[in-house]
């Protein structure tokens, strides 16, 4: 009877553990651990114009004209809240103290605010992208419109014409996409402001002209350019030595006589 409540025992517990929901329970036991996914890139670093122009060479004069016309506050949206980025062009402060004519003191606060405009494009592009530009003509600048300028690739150096001003990108002050900043040398005058009255560019000063070698005048010749034997000295003492030997054959033949 024992034995026989044994055998019963194991035969339940055989089919209990050969049972589906049995195995189902054994291999939930071995689910493999999903794969993380890669954390998302890190977007690019905020850029602080009012930062950057101020700790970057003598900008002051140009910083505070994109401050008083509040055109700062444009650029630095530009730069962090948007795909496209900017390309800024900035003076330095002798470019500024320089301007004689036009003068900017008589703009109005509108044009002035155009004039900031119009030192920035609204896309971000590197120093080997301005070759592209500089096949598309007039690229549109941040103010529109009629704000135009036009490139030009001389040999590596980038050339840029305002219309009042034919300037070269000199230096990078700064370029991390989204933001390009460049230095030049001249302040970018649009023809929508000054109009097209453009003064003419200054003429190359002449090269000065050599002069011939002076050479130096024959022994033989006096300086006014006569031979001495053909001054009027000369040619008395002739006249005397030819007296003298008439006269001394005139009185050699009258003593034969």
């Amino acid at each position: 009877m024992e034995k026989t409540m044994k055998f019963l025992f194991a035969t339940i517990m055989l089919v209990m553990l050969s049972s589906p929901l049995v195995n189902a329970q054994k291999k939930s036991k071995h689910v493999p651990t999903p794969t993380p996914s890669p954390a998302p890139a890190p977007g690019p670093a905020y850029v602080n114009l009012t930062e950057l122009l101020s700790v970057a060479g003598p900008f002051h004069t140009f910083l505070n004209y994109l401050q008083s016309t509040k055109v700062i506050d444009t650029f630095q949206n530009q730069a962090n809240d948007t795909e496209e980025g900017l390309t800024l062009f900035v003076p330095k402060d002798s470019a500024f103290s320089s301007l004689k004519k036009p003068s900017l003191a008589n703009l109005t606060h509108d044009q002035l605010k155009q004039l900031c405009l119009f030192h920035a494009l609204p896309h971000y592009y590197s120093l080997s992208e301005f070759k592209n530009l500089s096949s598309m003509g007039p690229v549109s600048t941040f103010a529109g419109g009629d704000y135009t300028l036009n490139f030009t690739d001389v040999s590596g150096s980038i050339q840029m014409t305002s219309g009042w001003s034919v300037t070269k990108v000199s230096s990078s002050v700064f370029s991390t996409e989204p933001v390009a900043i460049y230095q030049v040398d001249k302040v970018l005058l649009p023809e929508a402001i000054f109009g097209t009255d453009i003064p003419p560019m200054p003429a190359p000063a002449p090269a000065p002209e050599a002069k011939a070698p002076v050479a130096d005048a024959p022994a033989d010749v006096t300086a006014d350019g006569k031979s001495p034997s053909s001054s009027p000295l000369n040619a008395s003492a002739s006249c005397r030595v030819v007296a003298s030997l008439v006269l001394a054959l005139a009185g050699g033949l009258v003593l034969l006589l």
